[in-house]
């Protein structure tokens, strides 16, 4: 140990630990490659150009403050994922990264994305991108993850926000096509989770966390995933519906909102025990998600293309 450290050791002072990698596992990269996707398709779909190295910036800034929220969230979230053995391993819980640093590196990287996101871009963007941030850190994670089964439903608003975000940014407005993508993924969340949360009951009793299944029992949970597929099903079509999308994309939307829906009837029928079906479930939601965006996003692009030839 250097005379550096040794000094830093008696005032009681840490140095830290923490890699590069550890700070980017802070910031929930898969969940925040999502909200970026998600946030990208809003942008695009939207009407009218924008500039690219404006969209770029955009698109940045919802990144960095899809991390910040998720470095927040195991900043809070330290004492519980200690208990699951899918999140010990975290850097927070493993001790890898200090509960001051993960706090201090959120809150910077917050202020950071929403003022960016405001004074390059647009306000409207920006204040949406700071209530996102702050419904998933105070409302979901402080509150309702710990208070309520229905942690997941109403949290679920937080990550359902970026593509609206990403309309906001292009338009300087929110209209009813962003909210239809809102609802797609809003409407998505709690069969997605409470796929997971069914066979990862024993995780959430141990750590404390009223999920679904652990409160309301495994046969309402897949009941209420059951309904929650039969109204994402025509929910997913909507874009096609509402003209921004093509007959293409309603035929494909509706071709995988009928797997959902077959998906979630196999978990419903299946006895308690019988865990291959939510897994099932699990695997094809991110699919149907990604599918559905991707295809929306290739159905946009194709549109502008084909009207851009016949000017």
């Amino acid at each position: 140990m250097s005379t550096r450290e040794n000094r830093l050791k008696d005032t009681g002072i840490r140095l830290s630990e923490a890699t590069a990698g550890d700070f980017f596992a802070l910031l929930k990269p898969r969940v925040m490659a999502l909200a970026v996707f998600t946030a990208f398709v809003g942008l695009m779909a939207a009407p009218g150009a924008m500039n690219p190295v404006i969209a770029v910036i955009a698109i940045g800034a919802i990144a960095i403050g899809a991390g910040a929220a998720g470095a927040l969230n195991m900043w809070y979230d330290a004492d519980i994922d200690a208990l699951m053995s899918r999140t010990s391993k975290r850097p927070v819980p493993s001790g890898r990264v200090t509960p001051g640093e993960a706090l201090g590196f959120g809150l910077v990287l917050s202020a950071l994305s929403v003022m960016t996101l405001g004074v390059l871009v647009d306000w409207l963007a920006a204040s949406l991108l700071a209530f996102t941030i702050f419904f998933y850190v105070v409302i979901y994670t402080m509150w309702l993850k710990r208070s309520t089964p229905q942690n997941i439903v109403i949290g679920g608003a937080a990550g359902a926000l970026p593509p609206v975000i990403g309309w906001a940014a292009a338009t300087g407005a929110v209209s009813a096509e962003s909210v239809i993508l809102f609802l797609i993924i809003f409407l998505w969340t709690p069969p997605h989770f409470w796929a997971l949360a069914l066979f990862k009951v024993g995780d959430y009793a141990a750590a404390g966390i009223p999920m679904m299944p652990n409160v309301a029992g495994q046969a309402s949970t897949r009941k209420q995933m059951f309904a929650y597929s039969l109204l994402l099903a025509p929910i997913g079509v909507l874009p096609w519906a509402f003209g921004f999308a093509s007959g293409f994309y309603g035929i494909v939307s509706a071709a995988l909102g009928v797997g959902f829906i077959w998906h979630a009837w196999k978990v419903l029928v299946v006895p308690d025990k019988e865990m291959k079906p939510a897994k099932a479930l699990f695997a094809f939601s991110i699919f149907y998600l990604f599918a559905i965006f991707a295809i929306l996003l290739a159905d946009t692009i194709a549109m502008r293309a084909f009207m851009s030839a016949g000017g």
